[in-house]
């Protein structure tokens, strides 16, 4: 079902960028990677146009919606970041390609004193001449800038072109907002990829300015499975306020899934189960299961502390 969709969705991105003129990438200064920059926009804020003050290049995709700008920096020296798929190494960036850059998300939010905040989330993907985004294990760059309301005005604060790859086909999953702290905010990003046909596993990311920028802090493997039949599980997560910590609160990580050992003979590929239950999954016929684990910030990283707690029902 999911290859069906992405070939489909690839065909008609294709005849839609037919229409367009010929993609080419606009050239820009090496200026737009500094991170000092200051940019001050007044209401109202409009995303896909301040992306654009943020990455002037050429735009194009208006006809469909998408609206992408498209730029190379010929003067600026590549700096690899971190792909989590790990399969075909770090990303150069900025791509000498060239760069397509898409809006991913606009995030509002307000601290506990009314102070009003706005972030916007960049996709980095390789310039491509078809306006495609593709390759199973590339994942989509993530970028960031975060916007302060100041009057009638948003003034940035922050602005880190480039954090880390996360998703697969260029696509990095949508960052979502959680407070980890006092009036400190961070991101969530599930992180799925899996070979065509097999599994398609996720894992949980936790993204937070520490050391002067943003990077990953949290990776939580087992969080998803799905496309196997004889076993899936889903993940949530919970932030502990337990008036103990006032920054970098620990987080429970629960998953909630089933077993059925009928239905291994359905599967196409062999799949690891959580060594939380891997014994019950070779002497039990069926089960549901819930295993929670307890992570806590560790100088650099969040760690998970103690061990995990393993709950099973329904157990045949």
């Amino acid at each position: 079902m999911r290859q069906t969709f992405l070939i489909v969705a690839t065909f008609l991105s294709s005849i839609c960028f037919a229409q367009e003129t010929e993609l080419k990438p606009s050239n820009v200064n090496d200026t737009v990677l500094n991170q000092k920059r200051t940019l001050k926009i007044t209401d109202p804020f409009k995303a896909k146009k301040v992306m654009w003050e943020l990455f002037p290049g050429t735009e194009y995709g208006k006809r469909d919606g998408s609206g992408f700008i498209s730029w190379i920096c010929k003067t600026c020296t590549p700096t690899g970041y971190t792909d989590v798929n790990g399969v075909e190494g770090d990303q150069l960036f900025p791509y000498t390609e060239g760069v397509a850059t898409r809006l991913l998300a606009n995030i509002d939010y307000s601290d506990s004193k009314g102070n009003q905040f706005k972030i916007l989330a960049f996709n980095h993907s390789v310039h491509d001449e078809d306006g495609l985004q593709t390759g199973r294990f590339s994942g989509g760059l993530l970028g960031l800038a975060k916007f302060a309301k100041n009057g009638n005005s948003w003034e940035m604060k922050s602005f880190q072109p480039a954090v880390a790859a996360f998703g697969a086909f260029a696509q990095c999953p949508t960052p979502k907002l959680v407070e980890i702290g006092e009036d400190q905010f961070a991101f969530t990003l599930l992180h799925v990829n899996g070979g065509a046909g097999g599994p398609f596993e996720g894992w949980l990311y936790l993204v937070a300015g520490f050391g002067g920028k943003y990077q990953p802090i949290l990776e939580v493997d087992n969080y998803q499975l799905t496309n196997v039949q004889s076993v899936k599980w889903s993940g949530s997560y919970t932030v502990v306020n337990d008036n103990i910590k006032k920054h970098f609160r620990d987080i429970i990580v629960k998953t909630t899934g089933s077993f059925n050992k009928a239905l291994k003979a359905q599967d196409e590929f062999e799949t690891n189960v959580p060594e939380e239950i891997a014994t019950m999954a070779k002497t039990k016929k069926s089960f549901n299961f819930e295993i929670e684990r307890r992570y806590s910030f560790k100088g650099k990283l969040y760690k998970m502390i103690d061990k995990p707690m393993v709950k099973f029902s329904n157990v045949k």
